[in-house]
């Protein structure tokens, strides 16, 4: 069955959230442009609005030097240990003095003229500026939402999932991958009638977003059932000497009683996420443990994307458990994907011609002739 145009080829899709797009960023852009619209309908001078600009930018800047200056002042004891005994790297790190000193000169400039010389008043918006500022770090106001710090936790690969999905990639299915197809072959030659469908030699992982992971599978649901192991890879990682990675081989039982088989385990580093969500020390919230999940999902399927040496031996399987305990919920799942990958048409187009719209054609003048012309 072929993949329509448009149609989301990833079973996970709605689980999975997207990374976000900017439009945020566009939002704002069209909401300036309104305002603008706004002043200028507004009808008034043009330099009481832009001394009102002036001031507002101003105490924008005071309120960024303001802010910088109370980190510093935590900083400076820790100057050895964060910022190689530098105070000018401690004093960059809280504030960025090109562009906030030079926004704030020119404001401040700009402001200064446009009050034709009422000094005292100057004075009072400079006064008044830097208590609000200040009574807003005070109060804790100026912290990020908990989008904007999502975002920006995203946006700079610093998540618990992305380091997560990376040590996962980089420690063991980079290392597992590339030589599972040669483990199939053979154990296929042994055991000609077990892995029949080459559609579904792959190493099928388990993500459940809830991150519990049962580590007997035959108990997580009676459907599924050990089978045997997989030849085993024997390596020499970092000290260890011939160290093993095998995996095991499932039979799924079916709704008619029929046996499917395939390589299964769950992706270990769930379970890290989950025991985080159990420890108090780690302050990680049943909320931030499902987020991390999703996330972890996201870029594990990224990273494999991108990996050519792991095209076509890998499939990610990602579930929600509905609230209702089901017994054979997980064989399911993974049926559901077995059946997907039997009935997948992967169709190699170039231009307007595709391998399904080839066929042969041979003229009568084509078809072989004999050798010998006595035969004619």
């Amino acid at each position: 069955m072929a993949h329509k145009p448009g149609t989301p080829s990833n079973p996970a899709a709605p689980l999975i959230p997207k990374a976000r797009e900017g439009r945020a960023q566009r939002a704002a852009y069209i909401l300036l442009a309104l305002c603008a619209a706004a002043l200028y309908l507004a009808g008034e001078p043009l330099a009481c609005i832009a001394r009102i600009l002036t001031s507002h930018f101003a105490a924008l800047q005071i309120g960024a030097l303001l802010k910088g200056t109370c980190y510093l002042a935590e900083e400076i004891f820790h100057l050895e240990a964060r910022h190689r005994g530098s105070f000018r790297r401690a004093l960059s790190a809280c504030i960025p003095l090109r562009w906030h000193v030079t926004l704030l000169l020119v404001c401040g400039s700009a402001h200064v003229a446009l009050l034709e010389g009422d000094g005292q008043q100057l004075g009072l918006h400079l006064g008044l500026a830097c208590f609000c500022q200040l009574l807003i770090l005070a109060l804790g106001l100026h912290k990020p939402s908990a989008v904007e710090i999502s975002e920006m936790s995203e946006r700079s690969k610093q998540n618990v999932a992305h380091g997560l999905a990376w040590s996962y990639y980089v420690g063991y299915l980079k290392i597992v991958l590339p030589r599972l197809k040669e483990s199939m072959e053979k154990f296929s030659r042994a055991n000609p009638n077990v892995l029949a469908r080459r559609e579904t030699w792959k190493l099928h992982i388990l993500v459940p977003l809830s991150c519990d992971i049962c580590d007997d599978l035959e108990k997580a649901d009676s459907n599924i059932q050990y089978l045997t192991d997989l030849p085993e890879t024997t390596l020499t990682r970092a000290g260890t000497k011939r160290r093993v990675y095998k995996h095991s081989l499932y039979a799924i039982r079916d709704e008619d009683n029929k046996f499917r088989h395939c390589a299964v385990e769950y992706a270990t580093p769930l379970q890290s996420l989950h025991a985080m969500s159990q420890d108090e020390c780690a302050a990680f919230s049943r909320e931030d443990r499902v987020e991390q999940a999703k996330l972890f999902y996201r870029t594990l399927e990224e990273i494999l994307q991108g990996a050519k040496a792991c095209a076509g031996t890998y499939r990610l399987i990602a579930y929600e458990e509905s609230g209702e305990a089901e017994a054979h919920f997980l064989s399911r799942e993974i049926l559901r994907h077995l059946q997907q990958q039997c009935q997948e048409e992967y169709t190699v187009c170039d231009g307007t011609l595709c391998s399904t719209d080839l066929s042969l054609q041979i003229s009568e003048s084509d078809l072989p002739q004999p050798l010998r012309s006595d035969c004619l």
